[in-house]
Parts: C-alpha cells; sequence; structure tokens
C-alpha cells in the first residue's frame, strides 16, 4: 500500500494531481479546488457516511484487531473511535431514525447486516439467508422507505463459504424478512439508491477470487461494470442494465450520489484511480478526481456542509468542497 501524498502536504492543488489534464475548467470539481486531509491513522478506511446530525462515520479495516469505526466531528475537527470492534465493519449508512447500520464482512468478522449502537455496540440485524450465513456483507443503502439493500460478496476470509452466489439482498427492518433481489451480478460490490429511489446502482467488481461454486466468480478478473437496476413499488429490481463496462480495469468500489442523480464511484483502476462522477443514464463520464492512493468509498456531508464530499482512501478520511449538493436527506 503506497503511503498517501496527503500525508506531506496537507491540501495539495488538483491541478497538480492531474498533471497536463487539470481540472480547472471541469463544472463538479471547481478551479483551484482542493483535497483536504482530516485523518490518516488508519489501516485500511472504507465506508464513509454521514449522520444527521453531520457527524461523519467510516470504517477502519484492520488485521490486528476485528476493525473499527471512527467519528469525524466537522465542528471540532476531532476524529475520535466510536467503535472499538465493529465486526469488521465496511459500508455503512444511516436509516431514517438515525440508526447506523453496517455490512459487516468476514475474517474474523459478524459476516452479517449489523446495527451499530451509540455507544459502538454492535448489534446483528441479520446474519442468515435461507439458514446458512452470509459470505461477507460489503456495502449497504437505505431506501426512503426503510428497506436496506446490501451487497454479499467475499474478497476476503478463510470462513467456509456457506451460500453458492454473490448477490445482493433486501432486509426489511419491520417485516424482518431478507429477499434476494439479484444474483445477476458475479461480484457486487457497491451500491446506493437514486435520490428519488427508483433506482439502485450496483458496482460489479470481480477480481475473480475466491472460488464460490456457482457465483461465476474465480480463476482471475472477470467483470467489471456499473448496472442499475429500476426498483419497483413492492421492492423488487427490474431488469439489469449495463451502465458503464470498465473491461480490463477494475472498476468501482463504493459509491454516492448528488441531488441531481449523478453517481459518485471510487474507481480503482491501476492506471487512473479516484473519484469518478458517471451520468445515472449514459454511464457517460462527467469530471474525475484523482486520489493519491485507491480509494474504496465517498458520500456527502449534511446540512451546511451538504456541498462537501467525503473520501475513503488508503489509511484516511478526506474531503473536497464541490459544485454539487448531497442527493437524499440533508
Amino acid at each position: 500500500m503506497l503511503r498517501p501524498l496527503w500525508s506531506i502536504c496537507v491540501m495539495l492543488p488538483l491541478a497538480m494531481v492531474a498533471g497536463s489534464k487539470a481540472l480547472a475548467a471541469d463544472p463538479i470539481f471547481p478551479a483551484g479546488a482542493r483535497l483536504e486531509t482530516l485523518w490518516e491513522d488508519g489501516e485500511f478506511t472504507e465506508g464513509v457516511a454521514a449522520a444527521p446530525d453531520g457527524r461523519i462515520y467510516f470504517s477502519d479495516i484492520t488485521e490486528s484487531v476485528p476493525g473499527r469505526i471512527l467519528r469525524f466531528d466537522p465542528r471540532s475537527r476531532e476524529t475520535v473511535v466510536h467503535s472499538a470492534d465493529s465486526g469488521k465493519s465496511n459500508g455503512l449508512d444511516f436509516d431514517g431514525q438515525g440508526r447506523l447500520i453496517a455490512a459487516c464482512g468476514a475474517n474474523d468478522g459478524r459476516q452479517a447486516l449489523c446495527e451499530i449502537t451509540p455507544d459502538g455496540q454492535v448489534r446483528p440485524l441479520v446474519e442468515r439467508f435461507e439458514g446458512r450465513r452470509f459470505n461477507a456483507p460489503n456495502d449497504l443503502a437505505v431506501h426512503p422507505r426503510g428497506w436496506i439493500y446490501f451487497s454479499d460478496p467475499r474478497y476476503v476470509g478463510s470462513e467456509p463459504i456457506e451460500i453458492d452466489h454473490m448477490s445482493v439482498y433486501r432486509f426489511d427492518p419491520e417485516t424482518q424478512a431478507v429477499v434476494r433481489v439479484t444474483r445477476d451480478i458475479s461480484k457486487p460490490n457497491g451500491v446506493i439508491i437514486a435520490p428519488d429511489g427508483g433506482t439502485l446502482y450496483v458496482a460489479e467488481t470481480d477480481n475473480g477470487a475466491p472460488d464460490v461454486p456457482g457465483a461465476g466468480s474465480g480463476g482471475g478478473r472477470k467483470k467489471m461494470t456499473l448496472n442499475a437496476f429500476p426498483i419497483a413499488d413492492d421492492g423488487a429490481l427490474g431488469e439489469r442494465r449495463i451502465l458503464r463496462d470498465f473491461g480490463q480495469e477494475t472498476g468501482i468500489d463504493g459509491m454516492t450520489v448528488d441531488d441531481q442523480g449523478r453517481i459518485y464511484g471510487a474507481v480503482r483502476a491501476e492506471s487512473r484511480f479516484g473519484i469518478g462522477v458517471f451520468d445515472p443514464q449514459s454511464g457517460e463520464e462527467l469530471a474525475f478526481l484523482p486520489t493519491a492512493t485507491l480509494p474504496t468509498n465517498c458520500t456527502f456531508g449534511r446540512g451546511d456542509e451538504s456541498q462537501l464530499l467525503y473520501v475513503t482512501a488508503g489509511t484516511g478520511l478526506y474531503r473536497i468542497r464541490v459544485n454539487a449538493r448531497r442527493g437524499g436527506p440533508r
């Protein structure tokens, strides 16, 4: 893992990062915009989410302990540990009641969709599908109607694999029902919902390992795509539409959306990594923000900070002001 350049300079102009392709004329990333370092003492940061009170939560996936969740306060600029044992949390989001929901993975993690309580405890919401333990819940998105969509691939972890497919699920907190909504994606990663609640976007990030029988993975790199699924009134998904195919390059990890419905994805292509902004209809890249290390996720702040884009990458947390606003609850 490369040491982020931000540790050398707290803020670095994007034009310097982008070289000859400066982003001065970019309508989304303004001229002279700078990435700001907020914290860099992690091992592998992920799953950034903004709480209703404006504080920023993110996962730190560690090897020595079962992971942790950090909390950054934009007012005091302090970062503290919210949960010292997060059950290997990855993706995070807040539901309509203000509860912190986490996708907890494998590799000595909970392998479950969980609630993280205000005092940092982990409370499993759903751990199994049809009696079998999940592979490794990776990311989640809360629908305006309260449903929780989450992806269940397996990238790391020696635990036995009980489910012979890597799928996307929908959990209903009211009925406690969990339903598989699609297994069309060979290895689902990041998920996000359009601001109007009508579309679920799913990143397919199939690195080919481990081999899950019947899941279409294993045996080397496979599909790297960005996909859109219409969401029906009952929460079911319609036909898959591939918005963008990244070919032989690594695609998207985590994602967010702005109030125009544009998709912001953490692109991990070895030749060009950073935050890509994509048109929700055509999949066209509208803007690109280079990062010093491989990014994992991003989200917008809330309230007065709804124009600040927070990014997890490498060992840290960063942010940048953009010409866009948070999509969804502010």
